[in-house]
C-alpha cells in the first residue's frame, strides 16, 4: 500500500526516533508498504518518520542511481551498482573521509535541492529486517543515502547543513511546503 508522505513542517520530522522491538506490531508489512511508497515516489530513501511513525526505521536503494545513469555520466563511486537494504534500529559507529557535497533533495521537502556536505563513509551498526545485528561500513553514494535517512530518525533534515542565508531564503518556499502549496506527484499529508 502507497502511504502519504509527511510533509515539511509535521513535528514527527524533529523527532528523535525510538528503537523498536521483532514484535513490533505490523512491521513486515510496514516494510513492504515503505518500498512501496518509497519506489512510487520516485525516492532512493525512506524514513519511518516521513510516514508519520516515530521509529527508527529506514530503507534504501542506492542501485536506482546507478541503474539511471546516463551512459555518458561519469561514475567514480566506490559503491557501484549500490545496495538495497532495509535498517532497524541504526546507530552511526563512526564517520570516515573526506566531506563532499552532492546535490541532496527529499521527499517530505519536494521541489528543494541544495548541495550537502557529508563524510565519505559511515561505519553503522542496524538490525536487518529480521533483526540480524549488522556493523557495515558504507561508502559513496549508498553512505550519503544512508546518512540522509539516518538524520531523519534522529529528527535532522538535509535543510539544516545550510548556511543561514541560504535557510532564509528558502524559508518561503518551506512554509508552501508546510502549507500544502508545493505540487507533487505523490501523496502528501501535513500536520503539525
Amino acid at each position: 500500500m502507497i502511504l502519504p508522505i509527511v510533509a515539511y513542517g509535521a513535528a514527527v520530522l524533529r523527532k528523535v526516533a525510538a528503537d523498536i522491538t521483532p514484535d513490533y506490531p505490523g512491521l513486515e508489512q510496514l516494510i513492504a508498504d515503505m518500498w512501496e511508497t518509497m519506489y512510487a515516489s520516485n525516492g532512493v530513501g525512506l524514513a519511518a518518520p516521513q510516514i508519520n511513525k516515530d521509529i527508527r526505521l529506514f530503507v534504501m536503494d542506492s542501485a536506482q542511481i546507478f541503474d539511471n545513469q546516463d551512459e555518458d555520466e561519469e561514475n567514480n563511486y566506490p559503491d557501484a551498482p549500490g545496495t538495497k537494504k532495509v535498517f532497524i534500529n541504526a546507530h552511526i559507529k563512526k564517520l570516515n573521509g573526506k566531506d563532499w557535497a552532492y546535490n541532496e533533495g527529499c521527499l517530505s521537502i519536494p521541489n528543494i535541492r541544495e548541495d550537502v556536505n557529508r563524510p565519505e563513509e559511515v561505519e553503522l551498526e542496524y538490525m536487518d529486517e529480521h533483526f540480524v545485528k549488522h556493523t557495515e561500513t558504507f561508502n559513496g553514494i549508498t553512505a550519503r543515502i544512508i546518512l540522509h535517512e539516518y538524520d531523519h530518525i534522529e529528527g535532522k533534515l538535509f535543510i539544516d547543513y545550510l548556511k543561514p542565508l541560504r535557510r532564509k531564503m528558502l524559508q518561503g518556499k518551506l512554509n508552501d511546503i508546510s502549507k500544502g502549496k508545493s505540487k507533487v506527484s505523490y501523496k502528501m499529508i501535513y500536520i503539525k
